[in-house]
């Protein structure tokens, strides 16, 4: 498989945009990478501070979901985002933020506290460094009940009915980002496999390039003075069957399993075809179609309405 590359990662940065899909696609590649965790939160932060506010905010989502979809296989990104996330949005507070950005942070940012991705003190420091208005935790204004309000026990408050549309919106979400990750993942497993496949590994590729021209060209066999170096070139044209033998033999495997693949979905489209021949051959013609006007007379015409 082409391994992780600083580059890589900085072309798709640079890609990214703030929908869900490119944002999870990412996302997983990131995670499948998580042994580069260092690599990538240093590059992601210093990405962030060379893109456009408007970009800011989608850098963030990505780290959002890096974190908490790491978080089943190891602490790693948590851990090392931690590191950097304060920085972060203080340099986005600085470069300044609009209300409706900074009310995405904080959303961002109470998920993480309910969900316990980072404790109660550093949440706040991240809260802080997103407005520094929010040093002093603001205490909820609790409405104080009263013995002189009725109480009906048949009758259920308003904000049971609100809490329960909520929380059907937020399963709605879910079920859809469930949607949604699954058909990211897929296409993250097929970018995987075709980083895996023999006619991408650049790695195989390049020792084939830098193999000695002795090794192909019969004729520079005079140019041997001694046994010593004709020994070592018979080891290094050995060591050259075996690489390209293996290699071809990849190439071969995966041509034959790319053919499979294509052929099920040229399958798949003659069966379509075949449908709606059928269909249009069952559908009605149009010109043979019997008179539905009951015998009535045809409209007038605009010269006869003005004849009349």
């Amino acid at each position: 498989m082409a391994g992780f590359t600083e580059n890589a990662l900085i072309r798709k940065l640079q890609e990214l945009n703030s929908s869900q899909q490119s944002i999870q696609t990412l996302s997983l590649w990131l995670i499948h990478h998580r042994k580069h965790h260092a690599a990538v939160v240093k590059t992601w932060y210093k990405e962030l501070l060379k893109v456009k506010d408007s970009k800011q905010l989608t850098f963030m989502y990505l780290a959002n979901d890096v974190i908490q979809n790491s978080k089943k296989k190891g602490p790693e990104y948590g851990q090392e985002f931690g590191e950097v996330l304060e920085g972060a949005l203080k340099h986005m507070a600085k470069t300044g933020i609009n209300a409706k950005t900074k009310h995405s942070l904080h959303r961002i940012l109470n998920i993480w506290q309910e969900r316990g991705v980072y404790d109660a003190q550093k949440i706040q420091e991240l809260k802080v460094a997103v407005d520094p208005n929010d040093a002093e935790p603001k205490k909820p204004n609790k409405r104080k009940s009263t013995d002189t309000e009725p109480k009906d026990p048949e009758k259920k408050p308003r904000t049971d009915s609100k809490r329960e549309e909520k929380r059907e919106r937020n399963e709605k979400r879910e079920k859809e980002d469930k949607r949604e990750r699954r058909r990211s993942e897929t296409k993250v497993e097929a970018l995987l496999e075709l980083e895996s496949s023999a006619s991408s590994d650049e790695a195989v590729r390049e020792r084939i390039a830098s193999l000695p021209p002795e090794v192909s060209e019969v004729q520079l066999l005079s140019k041997l003075e001694d046994k010593e170096s004709a020994v070592s070139l018979s080891a290094i044209v050995n060591s050259a069957v075996d690489l390209l033998a293996e290699y071809n033999l990849r190439l071969t495997e995966e041509l034959e399993k790319r053919r499979k693949e294509y052929n099920v979905k040229l399958q798949k489209i003659y069966a379509v075809k075949t449908e709606v021949k059928s269909h249009i051959e069952n559908l009605p013609d149009v010109s043979q179609l019997p008179d539905v006007t009951g015998g009535l007379a045809p409209l007038p015409s605009a010269g006869d309405l003005f004849s009349i």
